[in-house]
């Protein structure tokens, strides 16, 4: 991995300081980035939706995620193993660089940051809802080192291979399942890095390409 800490990677994956809330969760956040985003390919005619995107100290766009399916719910009284979903996570490329506040470094973003991204993504959406309160935080920290552990370790037995389209070309991922669903994670041509994971739908049958016009996926629009 090319990030040394788990720093390296929460720098990628922390909070959007520098950015409005309503842009980090609207289409005026997703049109800042420098750099293309990802989502499934028209394979896909389910509905498309936007989550959020996160950005460093000095609001430069470093991640954003793309949902498609049903938007999972974590309701109790909603079933999850009902759900479908889908969503993709657009990772950009950066080599190693002084933070914004000059007070430390930002590590490199690799494959890895995608997977971390998924990984942590996916607990976000599927933890289990009827587990007691007071339990609740001790499972997320539990399943969040897990999964931080296993982005660390891409080419360890907890990964497969599987190999995907993305802008038509057959491009090599890491892949895994657990019980909560399924996470993946490659990079593409344009200089960033695709993580993405799902429930419900088979991460087999999906081809991942460029989106041509974000605003397609602004429902609030």
């Amino acid at each position: 991995m090319e990030t040394t800490s788990r720093l390296g990677v929460q720098g990628v994956g922390a909070a959007a300081q520098g950015m409005p809330a309503d842009a980090r969760r609207s289409v005026d956040g997703y049109l800042l980035a420098a750099f293309p985003w990802y989502g499934l390919d028209e394979a896909f005619t389910g509905p498309r939706w936007l989550m959020q995107v996160g950005a460093a100290a000095d609001g430069t766009v470093e991640y954003g995620s793309t949902g498609h399916g049903e938007e999972p719910s974590l309701r109790v009284e909603t079933d999850m193993d009902q759900q479908r979903f889908a969503v993709v996570v657009t990772v950009a490329s950066r080599p190693v660089r002084d933070s914004a506040d000059g007070t430390g470094v930002l590590e490199a973003t690799s494959v890895s940051s995608a997977a971390w991204l998924a990984g942590s993504g996916l607990l976000s959406c599927t933890w289990p809802t009827r587990m007691e309160r007071s339990l609740r935080q001790d499972w997320l920290d539990q399943q969040t080192a897990i999964a931080w552990e296993l982005a660390d370790d891409l080419e360890g037995e907890g990964w497969t291979a599987l190999s995907l389209p993305v802008d038509g070309v057959p491009t090599d991922f890491h892949y895994r399942e657990s019980e909560y669903g399924w996470v993946l994670a490659g990079s593409a041509r344009d200089g960033v890095h695709i993580g993405a994971y799902g429930r419900g739908m088979s991460a087999y049958g999906l081809g991942f390409s460029v989106i041509k016009d974000i605003t397609e996926y602004d429902t609030d629009g």
